[in-house]
């Protein structure tokens, strides 16, 4: 295929988008290497975001233009060599056991607590805020961690399990508003460090510890922001743990980004770049691995509130960049700035979902009312 032709090619689909190559629009692609085309045609999002990542291309409106290409479905029209090796290599491998199960944590998560301090705002809270009533991060993020209390009906005493704790913010906010005691277990050695010095003089202890290595009772438990790493041939034992570690009449809730569609793999850039070993489920997975452990007893989607986290994410990144600069290079900005557009372009278009479950081992006695 020559140069021309993939140009031809490239460009044809984007027009079903709306863009246009070098075109006027601020969500209109400006391409500074004519090799893009044949990357893009050849390694799918892959190509797209590594070219980004060099600089071979721009758009002023990133995150628009990524939204176009996601809302007219062009990534379905490339399916590449890529796509197909993570999908043999998932059907192959357990990709989240052993020592896999840690390499998010040390690729990801273990970056830098001044990167994340930076780009989390008040809060270090990795996850999407609820922005009902909110008009701005750190609140969304406060209503947030209001809300799991709330669906979790916490009273003093209770002892809580988080599972993927991160920096420990909901369980210090648990313990601080409401009085419970509490285990955090996170496989990011930074974090564990951090969530200790923060949950410091609270009733919270915090463990670098895989999840499936638990086995004791809490009264309430909660996973916000985990599953996603849990991978599906290990959604059956994720779900035993939970089930194994909430008491009889406890409650079990867990929030988690999902996809439209049952898969077995993530994108290809993101799996590079990102969250290696990362998988999202779809609702008909998460119910089969649950099915017989628990009776589901609310599901809640607020999908559309990720990207309004993440464009407040990404200003806060960029408003940071002239003191984080000296440790992450261009490179760097360019591949998380991708990354921050390109994940909320995902949710804009609705390609993605943010569900909130809250699940029970025997069904609530009189049934079990949400707040929201």
């Amino acid at each position: 295929m020559t140069a021309m032709t993939a140009r031809d090619r490239v460009e044809g689909l984007l027009a079903q988008a709306g863009v246009q190559a070098n075109g006027p629009a601020a969500t209109d692609i400006q391409v500074h290497d004519p090799q893009l085309y044949e990357r893009v045609l050849a390694h799918g999002s892959l190509g797209l975001g590594e070219a980004y990542m060099e600089g071979a291309w721009d758009a002023q409106d990133l995150d628009g233009f990524l939204f176009k290409l996601l809302d007219a479905r062009l990534d379905e029209a490339l399916h590449t060599f890529d796509d197909l090796l993570l999908h043999l290599k998932a059907r192959v491998l357990n990709m989240q056991r052993g020592q896999r199960a840690w390499q998010v944590g040390e690729r990801h998560y273990d970056l830098g607590n001044e990167l994340y301090r930076a780009m989390l705002g008040q809060r270090l809270v990795y996850s999407c805020g609820y922005w009902k009533d909110a008009t701005g991060l750190d609140a969304a993020q406060e209503a947030k961690l209001a809300l799991v209390c709330a669906k979790l009906g916490l009273e003093p005493g209770m002892r809580v399990l988080d599972i993927g704790c991160g920096w420990g913010e909901a369980l210090k906010y648990a313990a601080e508003r409401h009085g419970v005691s509490g285990v955090g277990v996170t496989v990011s050695q930074e974090q564990a460090h951090f969530a200790s010095e923060l949950c410091a003089g609270l009733p919270i202890e915090i463990r670098a510890e895989d999840y499936r290595e638990l086995d004791e009772r809490f009264d309430r438990v909660l996973s916000i922001g985990m599953f996603e790493h849990v991978g599906v041939k290990n959604y059956r034992t994720y779900f035993e743990v939970a089930r194994r570690c909430t008491a009889d009449d406890g409650l079990f809730l867990l929030h988690c980004i999902g996809s439209n569609v049952s898969t077995d793999r993530t994108d290809p850039w993101i799996e590079k770049y990102i969250f290696p070993n990362s998988m999202l489920p779809s609702a008909a997975q998460i119910t089969h691995a649950a099915e017989g452990l628990f009776v589901i007893e609310d599901w809640h989607n607020f999908g559309a509130d990720y990207d309004r986290t993440l464009m407040a994410w990404r200003a806060n990144f960029d408003a940071a960049w002239p003191q984080l600069e000296s440790r992450y290079d261009e490179r760097f900005r360019r591949m998380w700035r991708f990354y921050l557009s390109a994940s909320a372009a995902t949710f804009r278009a609705r390609r993605d979902q943010l569900w909130q479950l809250v699940l029970s081992p025997h069904g609530v006695h009189g049934g079990y009312r949400a707040p929201r």
